[in-house]
């Protein structure tokens, strides 16, 4: 009798290899990469840089406190990562901007560059991707840290050059630093529209916090308050023939007198 043990019959798969003993948590959980950065953008959008730990951003992820620092080294660096991953919003604001045909003279110019400049951060901003990144965008830009100042140079400072330049040329009447107050008082309007709340409360709840439907109305507020604050001056012509209307109106024309024939004698 033979004591051999049998063969143990193979199916038509192979067999899985067993794992590993370590392996690479990038090729285990690539999701927990993400996880941090989104747990970091909102824990940031919400409270603040300086006020959110990394312990606290590991907590919000669900993952060991020592995973925040494997993927992304120190808090300043995680901070900034956040912002080149969505670096791609930058450049689609850039290319809107690019597709405006710039004429000074078209009244449809302005409306068009302020639109380029709100529309995609209001979409970000009501999307359920996009929600703690328009906020922190917001927080940051009203809060302006030595963290968030490296952050706005990097990022959007280009971006604001490129739409003061693109206001000085619809607007060629005013100086660029003109154009620059005037950018800075658009971003005014934007910023407090995507962080604001209190409006629920003004509106006695008819209207919701950074309603997109009110996107529109937006524009008009943004683009009215520039052409009133920067007026399209007269040309001399229309000056002069405005002047030439207004004196004949006001001014009656002298009176003439008929001096009477003398009759001969």
């Amino acid at each position: 009798m033979s004591t051999r043990t049998p063969p143990v019959r193979r199916s038509g798969s192979r067999a899985a290899a067993p794992a590993p003993a370590a392996v690479a948590p990038e090729t285990s959980r690539p999701d927990r990469k993400l996880a941090i950065l989104l747990a970091a953008e909102k824990l940031f959008a919400q409270h603040g840089y300086h006020a959110v730990t990394i312990r606290q951003i590991a907590e919000e992820a669900g993952v060991p406190l020592a995973l925040v620092g494997y993927y992304y080294g120190a808090k300043h660096e995680l901070f900034h990562a956040i912002f080149e991953h969505w670096g791609h919003t930058i450049e689609e604001r850039l290319a809107g901007l690019a597709a405006v045909d710039n004429d000074a003279d078209d009244p449809r110019t302005l409306p068009r560059i302020i639109d380029a400049f709100t529309a995609p951060v209001l979409a970000l901003r009501a999307s359920a991707e996009g929600e703690y990144y328009a906020l922190l965008v917001a927080r940051e830009l009203y809060h302006a840290t030595e963290e968030a100042d490296r952050v706005l140079r990097s990022y959007f400072d280009p971006l604001a050059e490129a739409y003061i330049d693109a206001l000085h040329v619809a607007l060629p009447h005013a100086t660029r630093s003109q154009a620059a107050w005037g950018y800075q008082f658009a971003l005014g309007s934007l910023l407090h529209h995507l962080n604001d709340s209190r409006i629920e409360r003004l509106s006695r709840g008819e209207n919701t916090r950074a309603d997109p439907a009110v996107a529109p109305m937006l524009v008009n507020f943004i683009v009215g308050g520039l052409r009133a604050a920067l007026p399209r001056p007269k040309t001399v012509k229309a000056a002069r023939t405005a002047t030439a209307a207004t004196t004949a109106t006001t001014e009656k024309p002298p009176r003439t007198r008929t001096t009477p024939r003398r009759q001969k004698t």
